[in-house]
């Protein structure tokens, strides 16, 4: 079995190219900073993946995804190799991207690219009153306040 699954940040906006031919498909490169789980000396570690999306997932990679864009993407390994100009064998490695999904909301997001050369400490849960549940409308579901997102520990 060949799978891959990663999550991690663009090192920088996808190179964005379409295949010739009748029906031109899109071709998304991109690279991911995926921390590593243990540190050398207290400093924070990355692998940085090639990765490689065709045709939707592509298409999808070129309006939604930047730089600095936290993402979780599963797909495949493959290997290739090529003769540069020089005359040099050189070997590649990518991932095949089979489905990508973001890591983080927009308001997250648009903290980190804020934030993305300061470290700051996590924001620390407000606590904030929620609906009884006898404040069900009259279909049986709750209301939900506003601001409960920050709250949760999974956005």
């Amino acid at each position: 079995m060949n799978k891959v699954i990663l999550m991690g940040r663009l090192t920088r906006n996808p190179d964005i190219r379409y295949s010739q031919g009748e029906r031109a498909t899109c071709v998304a490169r991109y690279t991911l900073a995926v921390n590593r789980r243990f540190r050398r000396d207290g400093e924070q570690d990355a692998d940085f993946i090639n990765c490689v999306a065709f045709g939707r997932q592509g298409e999808f990679a070129e309006k939604y995804l930047k730089q600095g864009t936290k993402i979780v993407i599963s797909g495949r390994i493959q290997t290739g190799s090529y003769t540069n100009r020089e005359g040099i064998k050189v070997y590649t490695t990518d991932v095949v991207v089979e489905e990508q999904d973001f890591a983080e909301s927009k308001a997250a997001a648009a903290g980190y690219q804020q934030n993305a050369y300061q470290e700051t400490p996590a924001p620390q849960p407000t606590m904030t009153s929620r609906p009884a549940p006898s404040e069900a409308v009259s279909d049986g579901f709750m209301t939900i306040p506003d601001g409960i997102e920050e709250e949760l520990p999974f956005i």
